[in-house]
């Protein structure tokens, strides 16, 4: 049983490495942003599936590490891997300011806290011109590259991308299924019983929510570096909206479910868009569709179709 697995792992990896000379600079393109959206995407599933919090501030974190990378690299001249660290750094700092205080809230009101975290963070980075550019934005953000190799190409950004949204795929299965994991389906399922155990839920919530936001940093800061520019339009609310339709649409519970979900809100629009003014509105009747029909998103119709064409299961 392991041989054909481990034949389908491998036959995975050899389509995916190809992926960039099979297709075209657009296709690629799209699937870089969908690596992007993955990582970020990850850090609001795993609060959402595993904790039941609803984040709507994943922009706020996102434009951190933007423009972070952007005005460390354009403005003073720094390394490309500082502006990595200071956006994580600080995105982490916000998220224990933040959190530790909003978290105390449930439900509708803890939602509505991030929202406004996601508001107030699209006003700052609108009014702070002097830092992020403003409407103007920030232009001539380097490629990244290493000892040389200047990954300056779709392609060549693609296998980074995908490697950092492989990894933190990595990281937060390792958690979920740690003991963490178990106290964060606890907290999930039953906080008080949780609690009459000794577990800290507050700090417990904060901690998620701290590497919910390093993920988004990490996030904001592959985009800044691989379109070369930021401005104000790109870290609005509707970018926190997206990021948690990622989840929501592949499967809320499910890790290989946010790159789905990721995939549906990034090269389905695109698809649409050869129907004109229309496509909007055939994206969100698609987006009606998915969580009517679907109630454990894409992932959950994988895995039906596996079990019908004779196959064990489809793993998260």
């Amino acid at each position: 049983m392991m041989r054909p697995r481990f034949a389908l792992v491998l036959l995975g990896f050899v389509l995916w490495a190809a992926l960039p000379h099979l297709l075209t600079r657009h296709m690629t393109d799209l699937l870089v942003f969908t690596a992007i959206y993955t990582v970020a995407g990850l850090g609001v599933g795993l609060l959402l599936g595993q904790c039941g919090i609803v984040n709507l501030g994943q922009a706020a974190f996102y434009g951190i590490g933007a423009y972070s990378c952007a005005y460390l690299t354009v403005e003073l001249g720094y390394p490309n891997v500082t502006g990595f660290a200071v956006g994580a750094a600080v995105s982490v700092l916000i998220a224990l300011v933040v959190g530790w205080p909003v978290l105390r809230l449930t439900g509708y009101f803890l939602a509505l806290a991030t929202l406004a975290l996601s508001i107030i963070a699209s006003s700052i980075f609108y009014e702070w011109d002097w830092l992020t550019g403003g409407e103007l934005g920030i232009g001539g953000i380097p490629k990244l590259d290493f000892f040389g190799f200047k990954l300056d190409t779709p392609g060549r950004f693609y296998y980074l991308a995908w490697g950092v949204a492989f990894l933190s795929m990595l990281l937060v299965s390792n958690l979920v299924s740690s003991r963490t994991g178990l106290m964060l389906r606890g907290m999930r399922d039953s906080s008080e019983a949780t609690a009459s155990l000794g577990v800290d839920l507050q700090w417990l919530r904060t901690r998620v929510f701290m590497l919910s936001a390093l993920l988004g940093s990490i996030a904001g800061s592959l985009f800044a570096h691989y379109v070369s520019f930021t401005s104000v339009q790109s870290f609005t609310v509707d970018k926190s909206i997206g990021f948690l339709l990622i989840p929501v649409l592949g499967g809320v519970r499910s890790l290989w479910g946010v790159v789905l979900g990721a995939m549906f809100v990034t090269i389905l629009p695109e698809m649409l868009s050869q129907f004109g003014d229309i496509h909007q509105i055939l994206f969100g009747i698609a987006l009606v569709a998915v969580v009517v029909l679907l109630p454990d998103g894409l992932m959950g119709l994988l895995r039906q179709a596996a079990g019908k064409l004779g196959w064990s299961r489809v793993s998260a």
